[in-house]
């Protein structure tokens, strides 16, 4: 059994790199920070792990990764980054770096993979989204807000395909909201909520994936708050998002 992880080097991507190594499976480990991946290797000394320093928000290097390991039972595309402030000051560089690793790395991956598993009949693909990806719109940060609805609406569009074919090939997005790694760093940001343990995220994302459930959302308060958002009016979603992302920043 062999699994792929990207945004390995920290936080939830880390985490459940650790977790698939303790189920048994080996693991395809990808980062842009090497350092870190080789720390996350003497960790894992029960499967054989296999470190590729790439940034995966070029679609050339999707393209690479997937051709030197094409056969994998599990994906988890967990690259990714927000970062906070009005739309109109942030620079216009960092969101398009944003878009091509949150939107086309995980795009580029998840077709070439899918379409590998689904001749094969098989496989997990994990999409790790964000609780941001279930709501109208995130003020402060547009960017990132849009990018993880996009994750979230491929992912059911493709679960729906894959269920009306009859495929054993399943596909999740996890959907957390605040937990406590370096996301919140990169983003300059700080959360009002208790942040999950990112080791809790990790394992719940993996045993749901595994479990073939769509939209994985950890975190009992969470869960109420997105499940309240689609019942509420898109306008007061929007004021009640912007107070609280006004809230967040450093």
């Amino acid at each position: 059994m062999k699994a792929l992880v990207t945004g390995a080097s920290s936080g939830i991507g880390r985490d459940m790199a650790k977790y698939l190594g303790k189920l048994g499976y080996d693991l395809i480990i990808v980062a842009r920070r090497e350092n870190l991946l080789e720390e996350l290797k003497t960790e894992l000394n029960n499967v054989e792990v296999i470190i590729e320093k790439m940034d995966i928000s070029s679609p050339e290097n999707c393209k690479a990764l997937f051709e030197k390991y094409p056969d994998i039972d599990i994906l988890v595309n967990n690259a990714g980054f927000g970062k906070f402030g009005e739309f109109d000051k942030i620079e216009l560089e960092k969101e398009l770096n944003m878009i091509d690793t949150n939107i086309i790395g995980l795009h580029t991956l998840t077709k070439l993979y899918l379409e590998k598993m689904k001749e094969r009949n098989n496989g997990y693909i994990l999409n790790v989204a964000s609780s941001a990806g279930l709501l109208p719109g995130g003020p402060l940060m547009a960017t990132y807000y849009a990018t993880k609805a996009y994750v979230v609406s491929l992912t059911r569009a493709i679960a729906e395909e894959l269920r009306v074919s009859g495929s054993n090939v399943k596909i999740s997005a996890l959907c957390p909201g605040p937990v406590n790694t370096n996301f919140n760093n990169v983003a300059n940001v700080k959360f009002a909520l208790k942040g999950l343990s990112s080791e809790y995220v990790a394992k719940y994302g993996i045993d749901k994936m595994l479990q073939g459930k769509q939209i994985i959302v950890p975190g009992f308060i969470i869960k109420l708050a997105t499940l309240g958002a689609k019942f509420a009016p898109s306008s007061l979603v929007l004021r009640i998002a912007y107070n609280q992302q006004k809230s967040k920043g450093k």
